[in-house]
Formats: structure tokens, sequence, C-alpha cells
């Protein structure tokens, strides 16, 4: 399985957010920014990870962050999420999994003591070139804004 580490270029990808618009990983280019992947949408730990980075948007964008969610749920799933939640950045659709596999977040996992194949909850810190400063793979939602802040010391 890929297991990106920080100093590594960020895999490239374009992949089409809630409203069917393509987002490149180029795009983000020139910016920091925080790349998360989850594993559903809608599902209460992912909404709350979702509104407290939409909480955060704000103050992340002033410390030069792009934030871009990606998961595995179709576009359609992803709009309801979006405007359900009133999400200020990108929710992007991997439905056949080549980005999360590319980023390592898709394989086998603990889940409650079995081993199972899914998604790995994580996130990834770029620099402006797209270099991976930090990479945390199997995250948990709760506290993840928190954890985040205490190994970064970018907000605040």
């Amino acid at each position: 399985m890929t297991h990106l580490e920080p100093g590594m270029r960020a895999p490239d990808f374009t992949l089409l957010d809630q409203g069917g618009n393509p987002v490149s990983l180029a795009d983000l280019r020139g910016r920091r920014a925080i790349v998360y992947f989850y594993p559903e949408a809608l599902t209460s730990a992912c909404q709350q990870q979702a509104c407290d980075f939409r909480d955060a948007v704000p103050d992340l964008g002033g410390h030069g962050y792009a934030v871009v969610g990606i998961s595995r749920d179709p576009v359609e799933k992803l709009a309801r999420a979006h405007a359900l939640d009133g999400l200020t950045f990108p929710l992007l659709s991997d439905e056949d999994l080549a980005v999360h596999r590319a980023w390592g977040t898709f394989g086998e996992k603990n889940s409650y003591g079995r081993i199972v194949e899914g998604v790995r909850r994580s996130t990834f810190v770029l620099d402006e070139a797209g270099i991976i400063t930090h990479a945390f793979y199997n995250t948990k939602a709760k506290g993840h804004l928190e954890m985040l802040d205490k190994r970064l010391a970018f907000r605040g």
C-alpha cells in the first residue's frame, strides 16, 4: 500500500466537485493546502469533521491555506452534503478510488477490532509547490482540527 511521507510530491489529480466542476491539485499550487480524505458524506462523524473545517476556513485562509475534502461518494451526494452543512470549500468525488489508492487512503484498516478494507480517514498538508509537509493517516474525526493546531501551530 502506498504511504506518502513529508517531502514527497503529492500525487496529482483532477476530480469533480459537488457541482460537477473539475478541480485539480494543480489549481491549488501557489498556496498551501489541506487535503483530507473521509469515508462517507452525510454520516455524523464526517459531517462533524467537515463542519469543523468549515468553521476554521476563515482562519486557515488567512494563513494561506485552501481546504479540499475527498471521498468516494458520487457528486450528487456531495452536493447534498455541501448544501446541508453550508460548506465553503470543495468536496471532490473519487468513486473509482484511484486518487485514494495513489494517496494511500484506501486499504486494510482496523474497524472496531476487525480488519476490513475501506477508506482510511487521512489528512495531508501541502506547501505552495504541492510538496507534502505533513501526512496524518488513520485520524479521528472528533478533535481533528485541535490535533492539527497542536501538530502544526498554524492557527490562532
